[in-house]
């Protein structure tokens, strides 16, 4: 929606109009095919996919359901050592974090000789009830990893969630391909998924005999191998 409350001039300003306008006073010495893809990114959003740049709580970013978060710490001597042990034992699979069902994805990253590290996550919601998560689904798995980390106050600690704001940076930009889809969602639509195949291939096995079942599997069968622009 263009504002039009703090300039009259600007009463009759089309949507478009306005986001030209909003683009040159951001790149307005950015050549003209740069100003071109900007405009590209910004008219036209699909509202099943379209995100947001709001807070996700007391911090990081928020886009749909879905929210940042990345910190920076100083490691204890050898931690990072410890860490990689961990890491090349469970060779990618934490499953124990499966329990956190709002959690996409987590990150870590050495750097400075291993003596910083950098965790970035993914998750469903708000931060307050993410660290919750944590603290209740996952303690001792949170423990192992951050111990690590110098100061690290235990994530039964009444301390923790200062701790780690302390150490928070928000993300400048945030983008998510998906943001309106949960974790609970993805598993959701992987067990449709599944159970939609194996009924599609149970229906082609024994064909249906009525013409009402055979065009209503047909027109399903289509729509499902109707590939969207980024289905490739």
């Amino acid at each position: 929606m263009t504002d039009h409350s703090t300039d009259p001039r600007l009463a009759d300003e089309s949507a478009l109009q306005a986001i030209r306008r909003k683009i040159d006073a951001v790149a307005h010495d950015a050549p003209h095919l740069a100003k071109i893809a900007l405009e590209a990114l910004v008219r036209k959003h699909n509202p099943d996919l379209k995100g947001s740049a709001s807070s996700a709580g007391r911090a990081g970013k928020q886009s749909g359901n879905v929210s940042e978060l990345t910190a920076i710490a100083p490691l204890k001597p050898g931690g990072a050592e410890r860490l990689r042990r961990i890491f090349d034992l469970t060779n990618g699979n934490m499953d124990g974090a499966q329990r956190v069902s709002t959690l996409h994805d987590m990150r870590f990253v050495f750097f400075d000789n291993d003596t910083r590290i950098l965790f970035a996550t993914t998750y469903d919601g708000d931060w307050d009830s993410y660290i919750n998560d944590f603290a209740t689904k996952i303690p001792e798995l949170m423990d192992l990893l951050f111990a690590n980390i110098e100061g690290w106050p235990g994530i039964d600690s009444p301390a923790v969630k200062d701790f780690i704001a302390g150490h928070q940076i928000d993300a400048a930009g945030w983008f998510v391909a998906n943001p309106q889809v949960t974790v609970v969602d993805t598993r959701r639509f992987q067990r449709m998924d599944k159970a939609l195949n194996a009924f599609l291939d149970q229906m082609s096995r024994q064909p249906p005999q009525d013409e009402a079942t055979r065009q209503a599997l047909n027109q399903l069968s289509t729509a499902l191998s109707q590939p969207e622009g980024v289905d490739y």
